[in-house]
């Protein structure tokens, strides 16, 4: 099929399968996250992902064999386009998708892929990722999440901190220490159900008023030594893997959704509440400030195309994406700081009559935002892989 006529066809089936309130602005409450836990508040929500699932359009460039569309990166790109054509919502927000899916597809057995990757693309297991912990922050490799062998299965003990909806999913990839001599050697991945006797979630209440990151806690937690991906201890090289992926998706996301963006245009915020004059935005260093940073968001939004288009050669993301996530949390945090000023007083609002609901929204969405330049890795550790893995500087004692 070509080009041109595979375009006709996704965008006739969009036309006929796409339901119209999946083309709305998406609401924080009708995030399509899947799994056994999901309450579909609206039901076109589900069609929509079973409807997209059903032709592996969840996880489009993924191979047939898992779920996945077995679409070419040319295609995948085609259905993006036709997507936002209509202003359709993503039919799924999966971690799966954007984290565990790639690497499992990379370092998973040839079981293992056949039991997680096509529940992972029709959205029926949600994932959460077991990676920090009180003392293993900027410094993941010094965790000490114990896994000890005991025969015919591990045994797991520990804790992990900023697990993101731990309380909401239904497994976790999760790293653990099963060589406590060695470092980064003595780390490996594993998998298991949230439902195991010795799991146990505590959300965190955030300053933005939201709880989405969690305590996770384990104790005894058994867990079948055939959910050990890649080799024992060899779970670091995964790690990194998998973390590129996450910096790349949040990048090319711009945190949407998921990370602090109310999905707000700028611009329109500024003009309700500072006025226009012959149309355009009546202050005028206000206006130079935000121009400047639609610059820089278009010149961000190009360099994502470019290094997804050279991904799609065959290399996986590298550590340009760390220049990505950095860049992206950046702009972000930037954009939230104008509309804040924009806004004025209307900014002030917690909760209350005085304040418009949108408002209200944004307020807590710029509070949420100032996490952008922690989650997926720190802006210091990814400004240090920029400069050690890009740079190709060394250290200097």
């Amino acid at each position: 099929m070509t080009l041109d006529a595979f375009r006709a066809e996704t965008r006739a089936w969009l036309a006929e399968n796409c339901p119209a309130s999946m083309r709305t602005p998406l609401a924080e409450d009708e995030i399509a996250w899947g799994g056994r836990r999901a309450v579909w508040k609206n039901p076109d929500t589900k069609l929509w992902l079973d409807r997209m699932a059903a032709r592996g359009w969840t996880a489009p460039t993924w191979p047939t064999a898992y779920g996945g569309g077995g679409l070419t990166a040319e295609q995948a790109g085609i259905l993006a386009q036709e997507l936002k054509n209509i202003g359709a919502r993503p039919p799924l927000f999966s971690f799966g998708v954007w984290m565990l899916g790639p690497v499992l597809l990379e370092y998973a057995t040839e079981a293992q892929k056949q039991e997680h990757l096509p529940r992972i693309a029709a959205g029926q297991i949600r994932w959460c990722q077991g990676y920090s912990e009180p003392g293993a922050g900027s410094d993941l490799a010094s965790l000490q999440t114990k896994c000890e062998d005991r025969g015919d299965h591990f045994l797991i003990n520990g804790q992990k901190i900023w697990t993101s909806y731990a309380d909401q999913a239904d497994w976790i990839f999760c790293l653990v220490r099963t060589d406590a001599t060695r470092k980064h050697e003595g780390i490996s991945f594993v998998l298991f159900d949230m439902t195991t006797p010795g799991v146990e979630t505590r959300p965190i209440q955030l300053i933005s008023g939201n709880s989405p990151f969690c305590e996770t806690f384990f104790t005894d937690a058994k867990v079948p030594k055939s959910n050990l991906v890649g080799k024992l201890n060899g779970g670091w090289e995964i790690a990194k893997r998998l973390l590129q992926y996450e910096r790349q998706n949040i990048s090319a996301d711009g945190f949407g959704g998921v990370g602090g963006s109310s999905g707000v245009e700028l611009e329109d915020v500024a003009l309700a509440h500072v006025g226009a004059v012959q149309g355009r935005i009546a202050d005028p260093d206000l206006r130079a400030r935000i121009a400047a940073h639609r610059m820089d968001a278009r010149a961000f939004a190009l360099t994502v195309r470019r290094i997804a288009a050279e991904a799609k050669t065959g290399r996986g993301p590298g550590p340009a994406a760390s220049i990505l996530k950095y860049a992206a949390a950046n702009l972000n945090q930037s954009r939230h700081e104008l509309m804040l000023e924009a806004m004025g007083t209307d900014g002030l609002g917690w909760e209350g009559d005085g304040f418009a609901p949108p408002a209200l929204r944004e307020t807590r969405a710029w509070l949420r935002s100032k996490g952008n330049s922690i989650e997926g890795g720190t802006s210091e550790i990814n400004l240090n892989v920029v400069a050690k893995r890009v740079l190709g500087l060394l250290d200097h004692q």
